[in-house]
């Protein structure tokens, strides 16, 4: 069986947030148990979504870029660097490479934006992920709803 065809894309509508949403609800809300009211925030409002849709529509990803004053906060204030976050997989869709696709698509919105680097909070069990793609860990674990996570940055070429 061929893997499921997928394209990845900024989130430009009502339709395409309202993926982003879902699959995030699906991940995070559902399967890791995080409270629904800290999972959606006054950055989705600002933030540059990106998502991965199966070719019949089906949201299978999705993630975000903050920057400027929204990113300050985990960026250490550095205005050159954005914070990608919120980056969720639905379970039929891990091993296709659509987490690889998403922070690849977040770059690209940070680099269009003239950023020199994206932070992150990287779930633990996620470090291997994030460093395969060049991020590399600073600072200590810390808890982010309860869920031991390290702050990881990659620099943009």
């Amino acid at each position: 069986m061929s893997p499921t065809p997928y394209a990845v894309r900024v989130a430009e509508d009502p339709a395409d947030r309202e993926a982003c949403f879902a699959v995030r609800k699906e991940v995070f809300v559902v399967e890791q148990g995080v409270p629904q009211e800290i999972e959606y925030d006054e950055y989705d409002a600002v933030a540059t979504h990106v998502v991965a849709v199966r070719e019949d529509g089906t949201p299978l990803g999705a993630g975000r870029l903050l920057y400027g004053e929204a990113a300050a906060a985990k960026t250490g204030g550095d205005p050159t660097v954005g914070s990608l976050g919120r980056l969720a997989v639905i379970g039929e869709a891990r091993g296709l490479g659509v987490g690889i696709a998403l922070v690849r698509a977040v770059e690209d919105a940070a680099r269009a934006r003239g950023l020199a680097a994206v932070d992150l909070h990287a779930q633990t069990h996620a470090l291997g992920f994030y460093e395969r793609l060049g991020y590399e860990a600073y600072g200590p674990e810390f808890a982010d709803a309860g869920i031991p996570h390290r702050a990881m940055r990659r620099a943009l070429q």
